[in-house]
Order: C-alpha cells, then sequence, then structure tokens
C-alpha cells in the first residue's frame, strides 16, 4: 500500500493572513490544499491520504473534501505544534492498518505544484532504495555561519541541494525514526533532517524547480504567476 501524509497542521503566521491559515487561502475559488491533495488523489499508485490538520479546521478540511470530490482521504488527524510533531502524529494514526512495507510520502499541504512525475519518481526510488528525498539544486552560493555574524564556509554550490518535498520511506522505518526522535526529545526540520542525526543513508530524487512552498505572501503571488502560466501552456500552447 502506498499512503501520502500530507501535514497542514501550521498556522501560518509568517503569511500575516488574518482571516485564515494559510493553506485554507483561495485561488480561483479553491484553496490550496485542495490543490495539493488533488495530485494524490488523482495518481493511481497512492491508495490512501491522511492529512494531518489545525484542529480548529478539521471541519472545514472534512467539508471541502466532499465539495471537491477528495475520495482516498481516510483520516483527517489533529496537528501538533510543530512540523515535526504533526508529521509524528500522522504516522502514530496509521500504525493501526500499516505494515512494515508500506510507501509513505510525506508532503507539505502547501506545496502544491508538485508533479505526477515526481510523485512516481519517490515511489519508485522507495522500492529501489530505500527512500526518497527530493531535492533542487541550489541555484546560488549557500554560506555556512556559526555564530550568525561571520562566514564559516562557502561550499562548492555544484554539491549543495535544497531539500523538498515529499519525502517518502517504508512506514515501518520512518515511524521507528520518530518513535526514536520522541524518546530522545529531539525534534527536526523535517524528514531527511531527522534521518541524518541518526545517519540513515537517503538517496536524493531530482524536484521540478517550481515545487515551492507557500511560506509567506511573496509565495503566493509566484505559485499564482506560476499557475497561471502552466495554465495558459495547457490552453494556448505557449
Amino acid at each position: 500500500m502506498v499512503i501520502a501524509l500530507i501535514f497542514a497542521g501550521g498556522a501560518g503566521r509568517r503569511m500575516n493572513s488574518r482571516s485564515k491559515p494559510k493553506q485554507f487561502l483561495e485561488m480561483h475559488g479553491k484553496p490550496i490544499i485542495i490543490y495539493t491533495l488533488e495530485h494524490f488523489e488523482y495518481h493511481e499508485t497512492i491508495d490512501r491520504i491522511v492529512v494531518v490538520c489545525i484542529r480548529e479546521w478539521m471541519e472545514e478540511l472534512k467539508g471541502l473534501l466532499k465539495r471537491f470530490g477528495i475520495t482516498k482521504v481516510k483520516a483527517v488527524v489533529p496537528g501538533g505544534e510543530t512540523g515535526h510533531d504533526s508529521i509524528y502524529y500522522g504516522l502514530f494514526s496509521m500504525r493501526e492498518y500499516c505494515k512494515e512495507n508500506d510507501i509513505v510520502l510525506i508532503h507539505d499541504g502547501v506545496r502544491p505544484l508538485i508533479t505526477r512525475e515526481l510523485i512516481t519518481q519517490n515511489v519508485n526510488s522507495v522500492h529501489k532504495y530505500g527512500n526518497a528525498v527530493s531535492v533542487e539544486t541550489s541555484r546560488e552560493s549557500v554560506v555556512r555561519s556559526v555564530d550568525g555574524e561571520n562566514i564559516y564556509d562557502v561550499p562548492s554550490r555544484s554539491q549543495m541541494y535544497v531539500a523538498k518535498a515529499p519525502q517518502s520511506f517504508y512506514f515501518g522505518k520512518i515511524n521507528d525514526l520518530y518513535e526514536r526522535a520522541r524518546r530522545d526529545g529531539r525534534k527536526t526540520i523535517d524528514s531527511a533532517h531527522l534521518c541524518s542525526l541518526y545517519g540513515e543513508p537517503m538517496h536524493m530524487v531530482i524536484s521540478a524547480k517550481n515545487n515551492i512552498k507557500i511560506t509567506e505572501p511573496a509565495d503566493y503571488y509566484i505559485y499564482r504567476a506560476l499557475y497561471e502560466a502552466m495554465e495558459g501552456q495547457q490552453i494556448f500552447g505557449l
């Protein structure tokens, strides 16, 4: 079985949206979270979807799932204080039916420009290598600082990549890592960071460059421009 774990438990304070969380902001009458979910809903290898959501918005999300015909979502789970907590709660809710060798694709609810090809590549990579971390090549030089004031190192840009999503694993392995981190009192930025902390080998899958995460107001406008440009290509063959 292949499950998409979509975490949308954040309030999106950096978005400065007073009326609703960023994942529920609409474009052309459809919330961002629905654009994201549709990619997994329509992909033939995805058997079910679990969504981790802000507790106060769970009923709103369930209504949207019905309205937009999202049928693969089998559970909506309340999120935690951090993304790490939300992923943990999502994985915890899956324990009653997931087997060790089921595949889990962990994806941000506010990363709606994922492609069908990237989902397929993630699933194939887990079958072949045991996991998949979607990455994008770094477009600019990356500097490393120890004290936040002085540059310690400038690694070669050809060796630098930016971690994206999905990040995909066998359920047994990633569930064990999150349980281990919980026992150790550790919280991480994402699943790739977690694997790095515990010395787990990871395999890269190159992501499309438009696989952006909508975090700040500017991201929303970039997303809208990219989406409309892609729609224009589809209609006019540009």
